[in-house]
């Protein structure tokens, strides 16, 4: 690199510094519009950057040259001089922006660092994501074999999760999620349970991470890879519009995460993939004695089991705390799973749909002021919510009794899509997250019974006998049932 590139690179790096301490509003933000923006100022300033050599410089500043990583990656500073240079300008340069925002850990009090919340509502952990890049990223611009993506950004997580908690139930051995203290200004994230090594934003950007790399160590041969910015500006920036929302969308962007990383994940044959990341760490750090414990094989199959049904067959449901719900006014009614009733609604007020985790918010909001003080209810009447936006917002939950269904509250779950749908019908990824990923993780995570039946209108329609389209178009004509 020429020392005008280099002066360049200086300079950016200070003015991310700068920016970061000077204006606490914009760089410290823990969000990925802000670590897009760091990114891109790097790369602004020094145009030659090969994505590659600044994904590897952010490894290294983070701290994140483990053994597995290097065994598949290689050393961060085993580089040419040129790289090398440019990575100790990094590091010295902005070091604390970058480590704050890349390296996980979690505190004794709760706070999950390394993570930042995404556009669409969800929260990624950066360090599996920036890995997968890396390795998508050493695949196609050095012709390595392609080896390490899964391992990387899910398995060698899984793997140890699964084996550290075998004594407890294989659903607590992933997870939790948390809350930011403020989404619009997010600074703070706080888990809801003690951690786990899997965390919801670990698994995120695990899933994240392997699908750019895979995305990228798969382009043709006559295309480059983009610039790092643009990689994640084209994953987790994107605007919906329409009335299609996502149905439009035919690229790779976040609030699909979980449908494409299954697509990608599942033919690998998960079991064998992550037993045998698990004899590499232990061969790696010389603990080669834990294979001989006869419980790891049950253990793996056991947290797969519980991985797939809750995060691939199970859609991600937004928390309370995320969209700015009130507290519930009085004592929440428990119910009495299993339940035998699904009553389907729509909205009507707001009557467009919401493609946009700010504009579902908002509507989730109103709701909940509606049925609080114009209705008089204890909470937003709703099980659950299906917003336009790939997401299912989280009501009155699982485990609580709603006011959605006169009469019939306590016999089943009141799921509503937001919009007005007397004369159409919402998009056909928001129906796929009711027909498909709602109810099917409902019966099978024992909340609904496995032959139930489900109220729309004046129809009754039995989910084990109208299975694909005649599902909707039984209910087509919808109505609002509330007490």
């Amino acid at each position: 690199m020429s020392s005008s590139g280099l002066s360049c690179f200086v300079w950016a790096l200070s003015f991310i510094v700068f920016t970061a301490h000077g204006r606490p509003a914009g760089l410290h933000l823990r969000n990925m519009d802000s670590f897009i923006k760091a990114v891109q100022q790097v790369e602004d300033s020094n145009p030659d950057l090969p994505p590659l050599a600044l994904v590897r410089a952010l490894r290294r500043t983070a701290g994140n040259d483990d053994m597995m990583t290097v065994h598949f990656l290689g050393s961060s500073y085993n580089l040419s001089d040129a790289e090398v240079l440019e990575t100790a300008i990094l590091n010295a340069s902005s070091f604390s922006f970058f480590d704050k925002a890349i390296h996980h850990i979690v505190t004794d009090q709760g706070e999950e660092r390394g993570v930042v919340l995404a556009k669409d509502g969800t929260t990624v952990a950066l360090a599996p994501l920036l890995l997968g890049i890396e390795s998508g990223l050493k695949v196609k611009m050095e012709g390595a074999p392609p080896v390490g993506i899964f391992p990387l950004t899910l398995g060698r997580t899984l793997g140890l999760s699964f084996f550290s908690l075998q004594d407890f139930p294989p659903s607590t051995r992933m997870g939790p999620n948390g809350c930011w203290d403020d989404v619009d200004r997010p600074r703070m994230f706080k888990l809801s349970r003690p951690a786990t090594l899997a965390t919801d934003a670990v698994i995120s950007g695990g899933m994240d991470g392997a699908i750019l790399g895979t995305d990228i160590s798969t382009l043709p041969a006559s295309e480059q890879p983009r610039p790092l910015s643009e990689i994640l500006k084209g994953y987790y920036s994107f605007s919906l519009s329409g009335e299609q929302g996502l149905d439009a969308v035919t690229g790779h962007v976040s609030p699909k995460r979980r449908e494409i990383s299954r697509s990608i994940l599942e033919p690998l044959d998960l079991y064998s993939q992550v037993m045998e990341t698990l004899a590499l760490v232990w061969k790696l750090e010389k603990t080669e004695w834990i294979a001989m414990d006869t419980g790891v094989g049950k253990a793996v199959k056991d947290g797969l089991k519980a991985f797939v049904h809750k995060y691939w067959d199970c859609p991600q449901i937004i928390p309370r705390c995320q969209w700015g719900a009130k507290d519930y006014r009085g004592t929440p009614v428990p119910l009495s799973l299993p339940l035998q009733f699904l009553y389907v609604h729509h909205t009507y007020e707001p009557s467009s749909p919401c493609l946009s985790f700010p504009n579902c918010s908002r509507g989730m909001r109103s709701m909940q002021r509606y049925h609080q003080e114009d209705r008089g209810w204890n909470d937003v009447g709703y099980s659950f919510v299906v917003g336009s936006d790939g997401y299912v917002y989280e009501g009155r939950g699982w485990n609580h009794l709603g006011t959605h269904t006169r009469g019939r509250n306590s016999k089943g779950y009141g799921v509503s899509v937001i919009g007005d749908y007397t004369s159409s019908l919402p998009s056909r990824h928001a129906m796929d997250l009711l027909r498909h990923r709602l109810v099917r993780c409902a019966v099978d995570g024992g909340k609904l019974e496995a032959n139930f039946t489900i109220h729309g209108h004046r129809q009754v329609v039995n989910y084990t006998t109208c299975p694909g389209d005649a599902f909707f178009s039984e209910i087509r004509s919808w109505e609002h049932f509330r007490e």
